[in-house]
Protein backbone atom coordinates (compact mmCIF):
# COMPACT_ATOMS: atom_id res chain seq x y z
CA UNK A 1 0.00 0.00 0.00
CA UNK A 2 1.08 3.38 -1.15
CA UNK A 3 -1.03 6.13 0.46
CA UNK A 4 1.66 8.74 -0.26
CA UNK A 5 0.99 7.91 -3.81
CA UNK A 6 -2.80 8.09 -3.47
CA UNK A 7 -3.09 10.71 -1.51
CA UNK A 8 -0.59 12.70 -4.00
CA UNK A 9 -3.18 11.74 -6.57
CA UNK A 10 -6.58 12.85 -4.49
CA UNK A 11 -4.61 15.85 -3.36
CA UNK A 12 -4.00 16.41 -7.61
CA UNK A 13 -7.56 16.26 -7.90
CA UNK A 14 -8.98 18.46 -5.05
CA UNK A 15 -6.43 21.79 -6.11
CA UNK A 16 -8.46 21.32 -9.14
CA UNK A 17 -11.86 21.30 -7.73
CA UNK A 18 -11.34 23.53 -4.95
CA UNK A 19 -8.79 26.48 -6.60
CA UNK A 20 -5.24 27.16 -4.93
CA UNK A 21 -6.17 29.53 -2.55
CA UNK A 22 -8.89 26.74 -0.60
CA UNK A 23 -6.89 24.06 -1.21
CA UNK A 24 -3.22 25.75 -0.25
CA UNK A 25 -5.01 26.80 3.21
CA UNK A 26 -7.11 23.58 4.31
CA UNK A 27 -5.87 20.66 2.09
CA UNK A 28 -2.63 21.29 2.02
CA UNK A 29 -1.79 20.88 5.76
CA UNK A 30 -3.56 17.36 6.30
CA UNK A 31 -0.80 14.85 7.17
CA UNK A 32 -1.66 10.78 6.21
CA UNK A 33 -2.16 8.96 9.53
CA UNK A 34 -2.52 5.28 9.75
CA UNK A 35 -4.79 2.64 8.29
CA UNK A 36 -6.94 -0.14 10.15
CA UNK A 37 -7.69 -2.74 7.07
CA UNK A 38 -9.78 -4.23 9.55
CA UNK A 39 -12.49 -0.93 10.32
CA UNK A 40 -11.39 0.65 6.92
CA UNK A 41 -10.32 4.04 8.52
CA UNK A 42 -7.91 6.14 7.34
CA UNK A 43 -6.81 8.64 10.01
CA UNK A 44 -6.13 12.10 8.27
CA UNK A 45 -4.44 14.86 10.94
CA UNK A 46 -4.31 18.17 10.48
CA UNK A 47 -2.40 20.97 13.02
CA UNK A 48 -4.96 22.46 15.05
CA UNK A 49 -8.59 21.83 16.27
CA UNK A 50 -10.73 24.56 14.62
CA UNK A 51 -8.67 23.63 10.42
CA UNK A 52 -9.62 19.78 11.41
CA UNK A 53 -13.17 20.45 12.47
CA UNK A 54 -13.65 23.39 9.73
CA UNK A 55 -11.99 20.36 7.33
CA UNK A 56 -13.92 17.92 8.40
CA UNK A 57 -17.71 20.16 8.10
CA UNK A 58 -17.05 20.69 4.47
CA UNK A 59 -14.75 17.84 3.30
CA UNK A 60 -15.47 14.89 5.01
CA UNK A 61 -17.41 13.04 2.39
CA UNK A 62 -15.53 14.45 -0.30
CA UNK A 63 -12.32 13.18 1.21
CA UNK A 64 -14.10 9.62 2.14
CA UNK A 65 -15.18 9.21 -1.24
CA UNK A 66 -12.11 9.97 -2.96
CA UNK A 67 -10.52 7.31 -0.92
CA UNK A 68 -13.15 4.66 -1.70
CA UNK A 69 -12.53 5.10 -5.01
CA UNK A 70 -8.73 4.46 -4.38
CA UNK A 71 -8.51 2.05 -2.36
CA UNK A 72 -10.41 0.27 0.62
CA UNK A 73 -11.37 3.11 2.42
CA UNK A 74 -14.33 2.72 4.49
CA UNK A 75 -13.91 5.78 6.68
CA UNK A 76 -12.05 8.56 6.85
CA UNK A 77 -11.09 10.50 10.28
CA UNK A 78 -9.92 14.07 10.35
CA UNK A 79 -8.67 15.04 13.98
CA UNK A 80 -5.53 17.42 15.17
CA UNK A 81 -2.41 15.33 14.75
CA UNK A 82 -1.90 13.87 18.31
CA UNK A 83 1.75 15.76 18.45
CA UNK A 84 0.36 19.16 18.32
CA UNK A 85 -2.73 18.49 21.24
CA UNK A 86 -0.66 19.76 23.99
CA UNK A 87 0.06 23.74 23.53
CA UNK A 88 2.85 24.92 25.37
CA UNK A 89 1.83 27.80 28.17
CA UNK A 90 2.75 31.21 26.68
CA UNK A 91 3.22 33.98 28.93
CA UNK A 92 2.32 38.14 28.27
CA UNK A 93 4.77 40.27 26.74
CA UNK A 94 4.78 44.19 27.35
CA UNK A 95 3.13 44.50 23.35
CA UNK A 96 -0.11 42.91 24.25
CA UNK A 97 -0.88 44.95 26.88
CA UNK A 98 -3.95 47.43 26.13
CA UNK A 99 -2.81 50.60 24.13
CA UNK A 100 -4.53 54.10 24.79
CA UNK A 101 -7.64 54.91 23.75
CA UNK A 102 -6.54 57.31 21.61
CA UNK A 103 -3.86 55.78 20.26
CA UNK A 104 -3.75 54.08 16.68
CA UNK A 105 -4.34 50.70 16.11
CA UNK A 106 -1.16 48.89 15.53
CA UNK A 107 -0.87 45.90 13.10
CA UNK A 108 -1.23 42.54 14.47
CA UNK A 109 -0.82 39.18 13.23
CA UNK A 110 -4.97 38.71 12.70
CA UNK A 111 -4.83 42.04 11.04
CA UNK A 112 -4.07 40.93 7.26
CA UNK A 113 -4.90 42.12 3.95
CA UNK A 114 -8.33 40.86 2.35
CA UNK A 115 -6.44 37.92 0.17
CA UNK A 116 -4.81 36.57 2.87
CA UNK A 117 -5.94 34.36 6.03
CA UNK A 118 -4.67 33.59 9.41
CA UNK A 119 -5.18 30.15 10.19
CA UNK A 120 -4.82 29.79 13.92
CA UNK A 121 -2.96 32.44 15.64
CA UNK A 122 -2.44 31.68 19.40
CA UNK A 123 -1.58 34.86 21.13
CA UNK A 124 0.38 35.55 24.24
CA UNK A 125 -3.01 34.24 26.41
CA UNK A 126 -3.44 31.27 24.71
CA UNK A 127 -6.81 32.80 23.37
CA UNK A 128 -6.85 31.57 19.89
CA UNK A 129 -7.39 34.29 17.29
CA UNK A 130 -9.21 32.62 14.44
CA UNK A 131 -8.67 33.71 11.36
CA UNK A 132 -11.07 34.41 8.61
CA UNK A 133 -12.10 32.28 6.13
CA UNK A 134 -11.74 33.45 2.93
CA UNK A 135 -14.48 31.83 0.95
CA UNK A 136 -16.88 33.76 3.32
CA UNK A 137 -16.89 37.58 1.84
CA UNK A 138 -19.70 40.16 0.84
CA UNK A 139 -19.09 39.00 -2.73
CA UNK A 140 -20.03 35.23 -1.80
CA UNK A 141 -22.94 36.47 -0.05
CA UNK A 142 -26.07 35.96 -2.00
CA UNK A 143 -28.58 38.33 -0.91
CA UNK A 144 -32.91 38.38 -1.11
CA UNK A 145 -35.09 39.36 0.57
CA UNK A 146 -35.24 37.29 3.89
CA UNK A 147 -32.11 38.41 4.72
CA UNK A 148 -31.32 41.95 2.86
CA UNK A 149 -31.56 44.07 6.06
CA UNK A 150 -28.53 41.79 7.99
CA UNK A 151 -26.62 42.10 4.57
CA UNK A 152 -27.28 45.90 4.29
CA UNK A 153 -26.25 45.82 8.31
CA UNK A 154 -23.33 44.08 8.06
CA UNK A 155 -21.84 46.47 5.36
CA UNK A 156 -22.43 49.06 7.18
CA UNK A 157 -20.69 47.71 10.29
CA UNK A 158 -17.31 47.47 7.78
CA UNK A 159 -17.46 50.87 6.25
CA UNK A 160 -14.93 53.42 6.54
CA UNK A 161 -17.32 55.98 8.67
CA UNK A 162 -18.52 54.82 12.54
CA UNK A 163 -21.93 53.19 11.79
CA UNK A 164 -25.48 54.63 13.57
CA UNK A 165 -25.51 51.44 15.76
CA UNK A 166 -23.44 49.21 17.80
CA UNK A 167 -23.73 46.65 18.36
CA UNK A 168 -25.26 44.35 16.11
CA UNK A 169 -27.00 41.73 16.50
CA UNK A 170 -27.70 38.87 13.66
CA UNK A 171 -30.31 36.95 14.97
CA UNK A 172 -30.83 33.64 12.37
CA UNK A 173 -31.52 30.02 12.83
CA UNK A 174 -28.62 27.26 11.76
CA UNK A 175 -27.37 27.35 8.68
CA UNK A 176 -28.89 30.54 7.64
CA UNK A 177 -25.59 32.20 7.11
CA UNK A 178 -24.39 34.25 10.16
CA UNK A 179 -21.94 33.22 10.67
CA UNK A 180 -20.66 33.87 6.68
CA UNK A 181 -22.12 37.82 7.58
CA UNK A 182 -19.17 38.32 10.62
CA UNK A 183 -16.51 36.66 8.85
CA UNK A 184 -17.57 39.26 5.65
CA UNK A 185 -17.59 41.83 8.28
CA UNK A 186 -14.27 41.13 9.37
CA UNK A 187 -12.83 40.78 6.17
CA UNK A 188 -14.42 44.08 4.74
CA UNK A 189 -13.21 45.93 8.14
CA UNK A 190 -9.45 45.29 7.14
CA UNK A 191 -9.69 46.37 4.07
CA UNK A 192 -11.06 49.54 5.08
CA UNK A 193 -8.87 49.67 8.23
CA UNK A 194 -5.69 47.97 7.71
CA UNK A 195 -4.05 48.50 10.73
CA UNK A 196 -7.07 47.48 12.79
CA UNK A 197 -7.00 44.52 15.40
CA UNK A 198 -10.36 42.11 15.24
CA UNK A 199 -10.98 38.92 17.32
CA UNK A 200 -13.99 36.29 16.51
CA UNK A 201 -14.83 33.40 18.86
CA UNK A 202 -17.62 31.66 19.57
CA UNK A 203 -19.58 32.37 23.16
CA UNK A 204 -18.59 29.16 24.17
CA UNK A 205 -14.96 29.92 23.67
CA UNK A 206 -14.75 33.39 25.48
CA UNK A 207 -16.40 31.64 28.69
CA UNK A 208 -13.45 29.01 28.49
CA UNK A 209 -10.55 31.23 28.08
CA UNK A 210 -12.02 33.89 30.51
CA UNK A 211 -12.45 30.86 32.96
CA UNK A 212 -8.98 29.59 32.59
CA UNK A 213 -7.60 33.41 32.62
CA UNK A 214 -9.54 33.04 36.42
CA UNK A 215 -7.50 29.73 37.31
CA UNK A 216 -4.20 31.07 36.50
CA UNK A 217 -4.54 34.59 37.78
CA UNK A 218 -4.26 35.97 34.41
CA UNK A 219 -7.77 37.96 34.24
CA UNK A 220 -6.06 41.68 34.24
CA UNK A 221 -4.17 40.11 30.72
CA UNK A 222 -7.19 39.00 29.87
CA UNK A 223 -9.36 42.02 29.98
CA UNK A 224 -6.83 44.21 28.52
CA UNK A 225 -6.36 41.98 25.39
CA UNK A 226 -9.57 42.03 24.71
CA UNK A 227 -10.50 45.39 25.09
CA UNK A 228 -8.11 46.04 23.00
CA UNK A 229 -9.96 45.07 19.53
CA UNK A 230 -11.06 47.76 16.99
CA UNK A 231 -13.66 44.80 16.23
CA UNK A 232 -15.26 42.01 18.04
CA UNK A 233 -17.05 39.33 17.17
CA UNK A 234 -18.56 37.10 18.92
CA UNK A 235 -20.63 33.83 17.02
CA UNK A 236 -23.22 31.38 19.20
CA UNK A 237 -24.02 33.99 21.93
CA UNK A 238 -26.71 31.69 22.91
CA UNK A 239 -24.29 29.71 24.25
CA UNK A 240 -22.70 32.30 27.39
CA UNK A 241 -25.29 30.99 29.37
CA UNK A 242 -24.42 30.43 33.05
CA UNK A 243 -20.94 31.43 34.67
CA UNK A 244 -21.83 34.44 35.61
CA UNK A 245 -18.67 35.53 36.38
CA UNK A 246 -17.93 35.28 32.10
CA UNK A 247 -21.39 37.13 31.73
CA UNK A 248 -20.46 40.00 33.93
CA UNK A 249 -16.97 40.33 32.20
CA UNK A 250 -18.36 40.34 28.41
CA UNK A 251 -20.68 43.06 29.69
CA UNK A 252 -17.97 45.46 30.88
CA UNK A 253 -16.00 44.38 27.42
CA UNK A 254 -18.82 46.14 25.62
CA UNK A 255 -19.22 48.77 28.11
CA UNK A 256 -15.67 49.63 27.45
CA UNK A 257 -15.64 49.49 23.70
CA UNK A 258 -18.78 51.17 23.34
CA UNK A 259 -17.38 53.81 25.37
CA UNK A 260 -14.10 53.68 22.77
CA UNK A 261 -16.33 54.11 19.31
CA UNK A 262 -15.03 50.04 18.54
CA UNK A 263 -17.76 47.90 16.43
CA UNK A 264 -19.18 44.95 18.39
CA UNK A 265 -21.40 42.13 16.15
CA UNK A 266 -23.07 38.91 17.48
CA UNK A 267 -25.02 36.03 16.43
CA UNK A 268 -27.40 33.89 18.22
CA UNK A 269 -30.19 31.63 16.97
CA UNK A 270 -32.73 33.60 19.02
CA UNK A 271 -33.27 37.06 19.54
CA UNK A 272 -31.93 38.94 22.98
CA UNK A 273 -34.56 38.56 25.17
CA UNK A 274 -35.32 35.16 24.47
CA UNK A 275 -31.83 33.73 26.11
CA UNK A 276 -31.72 31.61 28.88
CA UNK A 277 -29.99 32.40 32.00
CA UNK A 278 -28.15 35.69 30.60
CA UNK A 279 -27.89 38.35 32.89
CA UNK A 280 -30.53 41.54 32.54
CA UNK A 281 -27.90 44.34 32.19
CA UNK A 282 -26.10 42.01 29.03
CA UNK A 283 -28.98 41.43 27.70
CA UNK A 284 -29.98 44.88 27.48
CA UNK A 285 -26.06 45.80 26.06
CA UNK A 286 -26.83 43.31 23.55
CA UNK A 287 -30.27 44.61 22.01
CA UNK A 288 -29.20 48.23 22.51
CA UNK A 289 -28.27 48.36 18.90
CA UNK A 290 -29.25 47.05 15.90
CA UNK A 291 -31.04 43.14 15.80
CA UNK A 292 -31.23 42.23 12.57
CA UNK A 293 -33.09 39.19 11.92
CA UNK A 294 -32.31 36.12 9.13
CA UNK A 295 -34.97 34.64 7.72
CA UNK A 296 -34.89 30.91 6.41
CA UNK A 297 -34.18 31.44 2.63
CA UNK A 298 -37.09 31.51 0.38
CA UNK A 299 -36.98 29.10 -2.97
CA UNK A 300 -36.15 32.29 -4.90
CA UNK A 301 -33.26 32.50 -2.65
CA UNK A 302 -32.30 28.79 -2.85
CA UNK A 303 -32.10 29.06 -6.77
CA UNK A 304 -29.84 32.06 -6.51
CA UNK A 305 -27.33 30.05 -4.32
CA UNK A 306 -26.66 27.06 -6.00
CA UNK A 307 -26.69 29.01 -9.08
CA UNK A 308 -24.08 31.37 -7.49
CA UNK A 309 -22.24 28.24 -6.01
CA UNK A 310 -21.74 26.30 -9.35
CA UNK A 311 -20.21 29.52 -10.72
CA UNK A 312 -17.39 29.50 -8.25
CA UNK A 313 -16.34 26.10 -8.91
CA UNK A 314 -13.01 25.94 -10.41
CA UNK A 315 -13.74 22.89 -12.96
CA UNK A 316 -17.13 23.58 -14.17
CA UNK A 317 -19.58 20.47 -13.83
CA UNK A 318 -22.68 20.51 -16.02
CA UNK A 319 -25.62 20.69 -13.17
CA UNK A 320 -29.50 20.74 -15.33
CA UNK A 321 -31.88 23.25 -14.89
CA UNK A 322 -34.10 20.34 -13.50
CA UNK A 323 -31.47 19.77 -10.54
CA UNK A 324 -30.89 22.71 -9.40
CA UNK A 325 -34.91 23.13 -9.37
CA UNK A 326 -35.08 19.97 -7.22
CA UNK A 327 -32.55 21.11 -4.93
CA UNK A 328 -33.69 24.36 -4.39
CA UNK A 329 -37.22 22.61 -3.65
CA UNK A 330 -36.23 19.89 -1.37
CA UNK A 331 -33.33 21.19 0.90
CA UNK A 332 -35.02 23.81 2.51
CA UNK A 333 -34.39 23.59 6.07
CA UNK A 334 -30.77 25.58 5.96
CA UNK A 335 -28.24 26.90 3.28
CA UNK A 336 -25.51 25.03 4.31
CA UNK A 337 -27.29 22.26 3.70
CA UNK A 338 -28.22 22.94 0.40
CA UNK A 339 -24.64 24.01 -0.51
CA UNK A 340 -23.69 21.02 0.94
CA UNK A 341 -26.07 18.53 -0.81
CA UNK A 342 -24.42 20.49 -4.34
CA UNK A 343 -21.26 20.14 -3.15
CA UNK A 344 -21.35 16.60 -2.64
CA UNK A 345 -23.49 15.52 -5.56
CA UNK A 346 -20.51 17.28 -7.79
CA UNK A 347 -17.64 16.02 -6.13
CA UNK A 348 -19.29 12.82 -6.89
CA UNK A 349 -20.00 13.24 -10.18
CA UNK A 350 -16.56 14.30 -11.06
CA UNK A 351 -14.75 12.04 -8.88
CA UNK A 352 -16.72 9.05 -10.89
CA UNK A 353 -17.10 10.88 -14.21
CA UNK A 354 -20.59 10.07 -13.63
CA UNK A 355 -23.12 12.83 -15.60
CA UNK A 356 -25.16 15.09 -12.69
CA UNK A 357 -28.75 14.03 -12.83
CA UNK A 358 -32.37 14.41 -11.04
CA UNK A 359 -31.70 10.18 -10.50
CA UNK A 360 -27.89 10.73 -9.20
CA UNK A 361 -29.13 13.57 -6.65
CA UNK A 362 -31.88 10.99 -5.21
CA UNK A 363 -29.28 8.22 -5.36
CA UNK A 364 -26.50 10.18 -3.64
CA UNK A 365 -28.47 12.59 -1.07
CA UNK A 366 -30.70 10.45 -0.06
CA UNK A 367 -30.22 11.78 4.16
CA UNK A 368 -30.07 15.43 3.09
CA UNK A 369 -33.76 14.97 1.22
CA UNK A 370 -35.15 12.48 3.83
CA UNK A 371 -34.56 15.10 6.61
CA UNK A 372 -35.82 17.82 4.62
CA UNK A 373 -38.48 16.70 2.68
CA UNK A 374 -42.34 17.51 3.63
CA UNK A 375 -44.30 14.73 3.78
CA UNK A 376 -46.17 15.50 0.50
CA UNK A 377 -48.06 12.28 -0.53
CA UNK A 378 -49.38 11.56 -4.55
CA UNK A 379 -53.22 11.49 -3.06
CA UNK A 380 -52.45 15.09 -2.07
CA UNK A 381 -50.87 16.00 -5.39
CA UNK A 382 -53.50 14.60 -6.92
CA UNK A 383 -56.57 16.39 -5.17
CA UNK A 384 -54.41 19.93 -5.37
CA UNK A 385 -54.41 19.46 -8.98
CA UNK A 386 -57.44 18.24 -9.61
CA UNK A 387 -58.79 21.60 -8.04
CA UNK A 388 -56.44 23.82 -9.56
CA UNK A 389 -57.50 22.74 -12.91
CA UNK A 390 -61.22 21.70 -12.25
CA UNK A 391 -61.48 18.33 -13.09
CA UNK A 392 -62.18 15.36 -11.58
CA UNK A 393 -60.41 12.94 -9.22
CA UNK A 394 -60.98 10.31 -11.26
CA UNK A 395 -59.62 11.55 -14.25
CA UNK A 396 -55.91 11.26 -13.16
CA UNK A 397 -56.48 7.25 -13.16
CA UNK A 398 -58.79 7.33 -16.54
CA UNK A 399 -57.82 6.58 -19.83
CA UNK A 400 -59.39 9.12 -21.31
CA UNK A 401 -56.58 11.42 -23.31
CA UNK A 402 -58.14 14.84 -23.49
CA UNK A 403 -55.74 17.31 -24.05
CA UNK A 404 -58.14 19.05 -20.73
CA UNK A 405 -57.35 15.96 -18.96
CA UNK A 406 -53.60 14.65 -20.24
CA UNK A 407 -51.89 18.24 -19.08
CA UNK A 408 -53.00 18.16 -15.51
CA UNK A 409 -52.52 14.65 -15.30
CA UNK A 410 -48.86 14.87 -16.47
CA UNK A 411 -48.05 18.07 -14.07
CA UNK A 412 -49.34 15.69 -11.33
CA UNK A 413 -46.93 13.03 -12.43
CA UNK A 414 -43.93 15.91 -12.91
CA UNK A 415 -44.68 17.18 -9.04
CA UNK A 416 -45.31 13.54 -7.35
CA UNK A 417 -41.64 13.26 -8.95
CA UNK A 418 -40.29 16.36 -7.95
CA UNK A 419 -42.08 16.27 -4.28
CA UNK A 420 -41.76 12.65 -3.21
CA UNK A 421 -39.60 9.76 -3.05
CA UNK A 422 -41.31 7.57 -5.62
CA UNK A 423 -39.89 6.15 -8.13
CA UNK A 424 -41.28 6.31 -11.60
CA UNK A 425 -42.65 2.55 -11.39
CA UNK A 426 -44.60 3.46 -7.99
CA UNK A 427 -46.05 6.70 -9.30
CA UNK A 428 -47.15 4.84 -12.50
CA UNK A 429 -48.99 2.54 -10.54
CA UNK A 430 -50.73 5.82 -8.56
CA UNK A 431 -51.81 6.72 -11.92
CA UNK A 432 -54.28 3.61 -13.19
CA UNK A 433 -51.49 1.58 -13.51
CA UNK A 434 -49.52 3.52 -16.10
CA UNK A 435 -46.11 2.36 -17.00
CA UNK A 436 -42.84 3.77 -15.67
CA UNK A 437 -41.85 5.48 -19.49
CA UNK A 438 -45.11 7.27 -19.30
CA UNK A 439 -44.13 8.86 -16.01
CA UNK A 440 -41.19 9.51 -17.58
CA UNK A 441 -42.28 11.44 -20.70
CA UNK A 442 -44.95 13.52 -18.69
CA UNK A 443 -41.64 14.72 -15.99
CA UNK A 444 -39.43 15.44 -19.30
CA UNK A 445 -42.43 17.54 -20.73
CA UNK A 446 -43.22 19.38 -18.14
CA UNK A 447 -39.71 20.20 -17.58
CA UNK A 448 -39.63 21.11 -21.33
CA UNK A 449 -43.03 23.23 -20.97
CA UNK A 450 -41.74 25.27 -18.12
CA UNK A 451 -38.64 26.43 -19.84
CA UNK A 452 -41.02 27.44 -23.06
CA UNK A 453 -44.39 28.30 -21.86
CA UNK A 454 -44.42 31.13 -18.93
CA UNK A 455 -48.28 29.88 -18.48
CA UNK A 456 -47.25 26.47 -17.47
CA UNK A 457 -44.35 27.31 -15.77
CA UNK A 458 -46.79 29.79 -13.51
CA UNK A 459 -49.02 27.16 -13.09
CA UNK A 460 -46.22 24.67 -11.37
CA UNK A 461 -45.05 27.54 -9.48
CA UNK A 462 -48.57 28.01 -7.88
CA UNK A 463 -49.14 24.56 -7.00
CA UNK A 464 -45.91 23.76 -5.97
CA UNK A 465 -46.09 26.82 -3.33
CA UNK A 466 -50.00 25.39 -1.96
CA UNK A 467 -48.51 21.41 -1.85
CA UNK A 468 -44.96 23.11 0.54
CA UNK A 469 -47.15 25.73 2.68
Amino acid sequence: MDLAADWADISQGLRKDLGQQLFNQWIRPIQLGGFCKETGTLDLYLPTEFSANWVADRYSDRLTLAWKITRDVRHVRISVHPGRRAMPELRLTRDTAARPANDAPTPRAASLSVGEVASVVTDTLGMASIGLDPSLTFATYVTGTSNVLAANAAQRMAALEQPQFSPLYLKAATGQGKTHLMHAIGHAFLANHPRARIFYCSAERFMVEFVQALRSNQTIEFKARLRGFDLLLVDDIQFIIGKASAQEELLYTIDSLLGEGKRLVFAADRAPQALDGVEQRLLSRLSMGLVADIQPADIELRRSILEHRLARFASPTAVPADVIEFLARTINRNVRELVGGLNKLIAYAQLTGQPVSLALAEDQLTDILSANRKRITIDEIQRTVCQFYRVDRTEMSSKRRARAVVRPRQVAMYLSKVLTPRSYPEIGRKFGGRDHSTVIHAVRLIEDLRTRDADMDGDVRSLLRQLES
